[in-house]
């Protein structure tokens, strides 16, 4: 079975510049959902889809397949589908490269490994799902803004409050990774439709990188894994 993994990896980042290629631990941000990608049992292809040469070149050094991304589709108000169906398309009209099943991993996520990666694809495999996305749970309330002013409840009655013991376990999308057949990818020209799986990650390894604190973040979580 053909499983194409694509990172996608702009040059351009409003919160971090370079973002891709800052350095953790003495490894560019890039080099962790690479080595993860390369690392599965189960992915037989990696693909970078950047505009950036010195991400070209970075990804390319630690073992990845490089696709140029176009300038059009680089833009930061573009989604990730039009950057995805760039790769599939490419590989198809050059190679006639066709694969059964797609992972997207952002490079924002650098505590995801190889493990998450073969766990998300065997849930997407096994159950027949059409995609899967990863996630944390979580035992709380959820709270929404109302349009005028005050919030109001989403996940329960506020009349009936439950006990911790009796809540509901609340899922969280962490952005790690995002797997479909191909089929429904093309169907939908979304990342995530029809009969959808969890896969289920630890919320101290579901960071994603936007902000400068999420690097600090990250950073911190690193030291205290490699202890």
């Amino acid at each position: 079975m053909e499983i194409l993994a694509i990172i996608p990896a702009r040059g351009g980042s409003k919160g971090i510049p370079f973002k891709n290629i800052i350095e953790i631990e003495k490894k560019p941000l890039l080099y962790y959902t690479v080595n993860a990608a390369l690392k599965s049992k189960l992915i037989t292809r990696t693909i970078v889809s950047t505009d950036n040469e010195k991400i070209s070149k970075s990804a390319k050094f630690y073992g990845s397949e490089v696709i140029k991304r176009p300038k059009k589709l680089s833009d930061d108000k573009i989604g990730l589908e039009p950057a995805i169906n760039h790769v599939l398309d490419s590989l198809k009209e050059k190679e006639n490269y066709v694969p059964e099943l797609i992972i997207i991993l952002q490079n924002t996520s650098p505590l995801r490994n190889s493990y998450h990666i073969d766990g998300a694809l065997k849930l997407l495999i096994k159950n027949k799902f059409d995609s899967v996305l990863s996630g944390f749970s979580y035992y709380t309330f959820l709270w929404n803004y109302k349009k005028n002013d005050g919030v109001k409840s989403i996940s329960y009655d506020p009349k009936k409050r439950p006990n911790h013991q009796n809540m509901k376990e609340q899922l969280y999308e962490n952005g790690a990774l995002f797997a479909s057949t191909l089929d429904a990818f093309k169907k939908s020209n979304c990342r995530i439709s029809g009969k959808i799986g969890f896969y289920k990650m630890p919320i101290e390894l579901s960071y994603n990188i936007d902000t400068l604190e999420d690097l600090k973040d990250v950073k911190r979580m690193m030291k205290l894994l490699k202890k």
